[in-house]
């Protein structure tokens, strides 16, 4: 094990997508040294698997590109990939972190060239595609890794594969052979920036997720919109590739029920309104249905909503999801009851799009410190204690909520560091 020092003050902060990157920023742009931890094999977190931000509908590379650079051109920031916090000892002002870093088993002579994936023989599904399509057991996790360092996936990767990659490697980069490695840092004061993840669409039995390729999730729509996705920018039916001329928007998706998250997940009815229109750019004539309890959009997001709502060919249905049903042609039927009228309705439409919540990831694991965490795992800042939650950690929000809280959580870790 070994001990890597910053300067007294420094910060950790644990996750590296927008809220962690804006956090680290923020915090090593006014003097602080800051260890920045995340456990994947790149930074950009949720951000970097979405076509669009919402409402201006531009992609992520706006936003991460820039902070990409200027986190590589600060030198009181030290990043950390693949790595996780195993242990805090300690209080503010003098906290001993144990962190743990996985191999990627590519080192860092690695010039992302792509010769190893095209050598390789072995594929494994996709994650960041939410398994739409395959990868190569060696790998970029996606076109704006940052790093740009290819990684393996050494379950996925046979003997022959192996020796392919080796022999394709013209830099020495492959080492089979790396190890899991602990080292401990000395920090003031804790970011918590460790985001969220989709709710699982499979505990909602009624909406029969992985029963027919036709249902799928808000994220993957988003996967599949993007340029870099599996479809290549398409919105086409998984399995078949059938063009789209109807869909349906499934709200609340998990959200606000007893039985799996009993809060509003924020971003769901945004996401739904942008997604329609990634549909209606590629289908004119698309129809689009929306099933919902209520329809929220706050403030500026309004008038975002009206022009989707003004849609010729898309209709709005007060009423939550009973059913699915799987028909022989490969679409679906969705079932409802309109709350408004009483009446059951029953819809068929060539796919249905789960808008499954956001669930905090620490809400799924044991925290690896003494965290304050309410009853749906988001974690409540401790401010005595130098623990600080930051964007959605700390809340279900859209990316301009994350990243004006995480310039809040740097602030006052800066605040603790200086007492």
């Amino acid at each position: 094990m070994t001990d890597e020092q910053g300067t007294s003050g420094a910060v950790l902060v644990v996750g590296g997508g927008i809220s962690g990157l804006t956090a680290a920023l923020e915090t090593a742009e006014v003097g602080n040294d800051v260890f920045l931890v995340e456990k994947g094999p790149s930074f950009g977190g949720r951000v970097a698997q979405l076509n669009q931000y919402f409402p201006k509908l531009c992609p992520p590379s706006c936003g991460l590109e820039i902070n990409f650079r200027r986190v590589k051109d600060n030198r009181k920031i030290r990043t950390y990939t693949m790595t996780t916090v195993k242990a805090v000892k300690g209080g503010p002002g003098n906290y001993e972190v144990t962190l743990e870093t996985e191999p990627r088993y590519v080192n860092s002579n690695c010039t992302a060239c792509g010769d190893c994936t095209a050598a390789c023989p072995d594929e494994t599904a996709n994650d960041f595609n939410f398994g739409m399509n395959n990868s190569k057991a060696i790998y970029l996790p996606h076109e704006m890794a940052f790093p740009q360092r290819y990684v393996i996936k050494k379950s996925a990767l046979s003997p022959a594969g192996a020796d392919a990659i080796k022999a394709a490697c013209k830099y020495d980069a492959i080492d089979l052979d790396m190890q899991p490695e602990m080292f401990t840092i000395n920090v003031a004061s804790i970011i918590w920036a460790t985001g969220w993840v989709p709710y699982e669409p499979t505990k909602m039995e009624n909406l029969k997720f992985g029963q027919s390729k036709s249902i799928v999730t808000n994220m993957m729509i988003e996967r599949m919109a993007a340029p870099s996705g599996p479809t290549g920018g398409k919105i086409v039916r998984p399995g078949d590739n059938k063009a789209i001329d109807s869909i349906a928007f499934v709200q609340c998706a998990g959200s606000r029920d007893e039985n799996h998250l009993e809060y509003c997940s924020h971003i769901c009815c945004m996401a739904t309104f942008k997604q329609m229109s990634y549909v209606r750019e590629q289908y004119p004539n698309a129809k689009i249905y929306v099933f919902y309890i209520d329809l929220r959009t706050p403030g500026k997001y309004e008038k975002f909503r009206e022009v989707r709502m003004a849609d010729a060919n898309a209709s709005f249905i007060k009423g939550k999801v009973a059913d699915i049903i799987l028909e022989a042609d490969g679409g679906v039927t969705v079932v409802a009851e309109n709350a408004l009228t009483a009446e059951k309705i029953t819809q068929k439409v060539d796919m249905a799009v789960l808008a499954t919540g956001m669930q905090p990831s620490l809400g799924l694991q044991d925290a690896p410190a003494e965290l304050n965490l309410d009853a749906s795992g988001f974690i409540i800042s401790d401010f005595d204690k130098a623990m600080i939650s930051a964007g959605c950690a700390k809340k279900a929000a859209d990316v301009v909520t994350c990243t004006q809280s995480s310039t809040a959580a740097a602030l006052k870790a800066i605040q603790v560091s200086r007492r």
